[in-house]
């Protein structure tokens, strides 16, 4: 592997749905930026996640184990964690952590935007994360890479965010929160994109060729940054999976029930985390 590969390329390996086409729209250290917001603005970080599969009817093994990965690595540096997701997505957040989980209702616009106020209030949240958690778009409804509407699988989740100064958006699509951040670019960028992406948006957008990367990606850029190497091992990662799978989740690119991250093996997934280690070696950050 050369020398010169950085967090980006890493994370936006073997893109199968376009999305490496918005990377000239970012910065060009557009993970390290989100690390460094995050680091600005120490305190309890709320980190949303959890994407219904429709064909599957089931949350996906992508975004809990990026979640956890990035709560685990923020609780080493001092951070409070907790989650929010929706009733779909539950059992897969709860399958991989021991924190505490906050279950946004499905519900109207105005009640959902209240939620959101009533959620930011109590736990007064120094950063926002979201990371593979669908996003609302322009028409007001959710939909999946097909187009398809999900909406009546998706807590509006969206609201919080709008309401808070401080975010970061994990996604692989197009259609994830975070991705509003792009919504001019992104339907032209490449066909295999969504005509109709998301609006809302994040303070710092990580863009991934698989969420759970974008994620290991900011984990990465934090232990640089900090001298201390936080990533997870493979096998932890591989646990997290199967705990998501053992919980009913399913692979988001089939829709089977199989422990499968966006249609890769639990080793053919492994390749990120991998790469993302060896190149904290070679920064000697152990």
């Amino acid at each position: 592997m050369p020398e010169t590969r950085t967090i980006e390329d890493i994370i936006l390996q073997q893109d199968m749905r376009g999305v490496s086409k918005l990377r000239p729209h970012l910065p060009e250290n557009y993970v390290t930026e989100a690390a460094q917001l995050i680091l600005d603005h120490p305190g309890k970080v709320l980190i949303a996640t959890g994407f219904y599969i429709l064909s599957g009817k089931a949350p996906e093994t992508d975004g809990p184990p990026g979640a956890v990965a990035i709560g685990g690595a923020l609780k080493t540096l001092g951070y409070e964690v907790a989650y929010v997701t929706d009733k779909f997505s539950q059992k897969a957040v709860e399958a991989v952590t021991n924190d505490e989980v906050i279950v946004f209702p499905l519900a109207g616009h105005r009640e959902s935007a209240q939620f959101g106020q009533k959620v930011i209030q109590k736990h007064d949240p120094s950063v926002l994360i979201a990371i593979e958690r669908a996003s609302l778009t322009a028409d007001g409804t959710f939909r999946n890479m097909r187009g398809l509407d999900i909406s009546d699988y998706n807590a509006k989740i969206d609201h919080m965010f709008e309401q808070h100064p401080v975010s970061v958006g994990i996604g692989d699509g197009g259609n994830e929160i975070g991705m509003g951040n792009l919504k001019e670019v992104i339907p032209t960028a490449d066909e295999r994109l969504p005509k109709s992406p998301s609006v809302t948006t994040t303070t710092k957008l990580i863009a991934a060729s698989c969420s759970n990367w974008g994620g290991y990606g900011l984990i990465a850029a934090l232990s640089i940054l900090n001298k201390k190497n936080m990533l997870p091992s493979v096998e932890q990662e591989k646990d997290w999976v199967r705990a998501c799978v053992k919980s009913g989740s399913v692979d988001g690119f089939t829709g089977e029930h199989k422990e499968f991250v966006d249609g890769r093996s639990l080793d053919d997934n492994a390749v990120c985390l991998t790469e993302l280690q060896a190149l904290l070696k070679r920064k000697r950050i152990k």
